[in-house]
């Protein structure tokens, strides 16, 4: 296959080592010093997109533009979801995102929703959701924490939002939970 990268930091190159490894070939990477205007994106099979929220849309765009399929792990976009499934469909193209492509945290998906709803009758035990990150992670929440506490919301009626609140170390984000009344 060949696989064209929009982004070229950390995922970018953990990317390109493993489809290397698999026998797949790399026709571009598009990092800080190139733009997507630079590249024929057409090249590629499927494009694969992590980098910045500020920068995914437009990416977006170019993709189906030049009739590429895109799979986007930037998240913290995803307000834009209903602009851009409209643009997919007028398009004729494909995309697939995910907040993450990890099958274990795809699993713990899957147990959070499950744990929200056998939660609900049980009004007494509060919900919070607490994480930590290494200090290059660039979204906070990240988009894993926004899933997971979407999740909790859709499968527990006892809550009906979510804010982010900043802990002392920058990378340390609380998730608190607002109540039905």
């Amino acid at each position: 296959m060949k696989i064209g990268l929009i982004g070229y930091g950390k995922m970018g190159k953990a990317i390109e080592r493993i489809a290397l490894e698999r026998g797949h070939s790399i026709v571009y990477k598009i990092d800080s010093k190139t733009t997507i205007d630079q590249v024929d994106l057409s090249l590629a099979d499927v494009a694969i997109e992590f980098t910045q929220p500020a920068l995914v849309i437009n990416h977006i765009e170019q993709c189906l533009e030049q009739k590429t399929p895109i799979v986007v792990g930037t998240t913290a976009w995803q307000e834009k979801l209903p602009y851009v499934a409209t643009l997919v469909t007028e398009k004729g193209g494909s995309l697939l995102h995910a907040s993450n492509f990890s099958i274990g945290v795809n699993i713990l998906f899957n147990i959070n929703e499950k744990l929200a709803a056998l939660m609900f009758p049980h009004p007494e035990y509060k919900t919070s959701i607490e994480e930590i990150h290494h200090i290059q992670k660039l979204d906070a929440p990240s988009g894993t924490a926004v899933s997971l506490a979407q999740g909790i919301i859709q499968n527990n009626h006892q809550y009906t939002s979510w804010k982010s609140e900043t802990g002392s170390c920058r990378k340390q984000i609380r998730m608190s939970f607002r109540f039905r009344h």
